[in-house]
């Protein structure tokens, strides 16, 4: 006799499914333009076709892979073009959010920042310190503090823009950070970036910003 699953087990599987396949490709365990074939992601996954058909149109529709006629689904290229498109579009985002926060400025939103980046400083960049070993906690505290620069934007729309942005870059930066690795100080650059917005200055906060994502692309783009 076929048990079924009820339709909440199978929404969480679909679920877990989708998240796991997306922090492969976003980390650049699936490597761009690489064939996403239906029975291998099932055995790699443990799960049923179903699940990872409905995970991979999820990932599809927000443009992390691509379905194509003839191949299936492939994980999403990368290329100089779109990374310089992406810099220059978190530019212009980010900045017209940093703006708009530190214009509507409060001491407990200024607070929030300066622990966030007081949090992210003492974390190790990596889990190892010859080579770069992703650390998730240092991510998490990296995304949180660009997230709390931002977080007084007053637009839950900019804001949601932000994160897809920085989604987009985060996949970037995993894909370049082997080779990348002790290549900056980023710690310094965040450093800047909060020195101004305390200071109430947002021109030098905007370019402590820009530059920030700017040299980040360069770095990327130098890799072969």
């Amino acid at each position: 006799m076929t048990t079924e699953l009820a339709p909440e087990s199978v929404a969480s599987l679909t679920l877990s499914t989708y998240e796991r396949l997306r922090t492969d490709v976003l980390s650049g365990t699936w490597a761009p333009g690489l064939k996403l074939g239906i029975e291998s992601l099932r055995e790699h996954y443990g799960t049923g076709a179903t699940p990872i058909r409905e995970a991979l149109n999820r990932l599809a529709a927000e443009g992390w892979v691509q379905h194509m006629d003839q191949r299936g689904f492939v994980v999403t290229p990368v290329s100089e073009e779109a990374l310089r498109e992406l810099a220059k579009t978190r530019i212009w985002v980010e900045t017209l959010a940093l703006t708009q926060a530190m214009q509507a400025s409060t001491p407990e939103w200024e607070e929030k920042v300066v622990l966030a980046l007081h949090r992210l400083s003492k974390t190790p960049r990596s889990l190892r310190q010859e080579n770069y070993l992703e650390n998730p906690a240092w991510e998490k505290l990296h995304r949180e503090f660009h997230m709390a620069l931002l977080a007084n934007c007053g637009s839950r729309w900019l804001l949601g823009f932000c994160e897809q942005l920085y989604d987009q870059a985060y996949r970037y930066r995993q894909l370049a950070m082997k080779s990348a690795y002790k290549r900056r100080d980023e710690s310094d650059e965040h450093k800047q970036v909060v020195d101004a917005v305390v200071a109430g200055n947002v021109a030098a906060a905007c370019a402590a910003l820009t530059h920030h994502y700017e040299k980040t692309a360069q770095i990327i783009l130098s890799i072969e």
